[in-house]
């Protein structure tokens, strides 16, 4: 019994190690998203470079989340319980990791058009998109940390909301580039831009469904809410 409890102590505080990365993670991915969104909205070029710098500390971090996560599996023997925490951690961290690369690929589109004239108040409309992305990866996080199905349930139906504002901004983008020509090159920057944060949503939306199965033992029997009407992609 003795042996038995010093194990799970053991596992505790692996785990205890490995929840802290993520939450780290979690607040650089956070602080991503906000910077990028204001880069670009400003023409702050060097806080944009910040941003793309910074992406190489997100990227330790999921390597050393998935090489811990990996060693306790290795060693500890989890329960099917709590197996199912290590792989929920492996796959928030991968969420994680992607958003952060969506904010990098925002900040190095900043350079090429801070040299062209602003679209109308585009780069504002992507910020507020980007403000509810960070507002669904803190509300995961909290729910990850929480345990909390509710609050999982509702990251995962506010996602319409940023699909919708999404669908809006590519009906603009279209509208700009038939009006004007000259548009075309920096509408296009600005789709992609747009795009990105609507994938962030996806991926926030992918860590609530991860609290869900860690809570429940089983994923979100509805189909999530998908309002984005501009692909029929399947998501990636």
């Amino acid at each position: 019994m003795e042996e038995q409890n010093h194990i799970a102590s053991a596992f505790d505080r692996d785990l205890e190690a490995v929840q802290a990365q993520i939450m780290k993670m979690g607040g650089l991915v956070e602080d991503a998203i906000r910077l990028a969104a204001k880069s670009l909205e400003t023409r702050d070029e060097p806080l944009a470079e910040q941003v793309r710098a910074a992406d190489t500390a997100i990227d330790v971090l999921e390597a050393e989340i998935n090489e811990k996560a990996a060693r306790i599996i290795a060693l500890r023997a989890p329960t099917a319980v709590d197996l199912r925490m290590i792989l929920s951690v492996m796959k928030i961290s991968g969420n994680l990791e992607r958003i952060g690369d969506y904010a990098k690929n925002m900040a190095k589109r900043t350079s090429v058009l801070s040299q062209m004239p602003p679209v109308n108040d585009s780069t504002g409309a992507i910020r507020r998109m980007a403000r509810l992305a960070e507002e669904m990866l803190k509300d995961a996080l909290d729910a990850y940390i929480r345990r909390d199905a509710d609050l999982a349930a509702d990251i995962i139906a506010r996602d319409e909301e940023l699909d919708q504002m999404y669908n809006a901004l590519f009906r603009e983008f279209l509208t700009f580039m038939m009006e004007d020509p000259r548009n075309i090159t920096a509408c296009m920057h600005l789709h992609f831009i747009a795009k990105n944060v609507e994938r962030m949503g996806d991926h926030c939306t992918s860590m609530a469904e991860q609290v869900t199965y860690l809570v429940t033992g089983a994923h979100p029997d509805e189909a999530r809410p998908k309002a984005d009407q501009t692909s029929l992609n399947p998501r990636g």
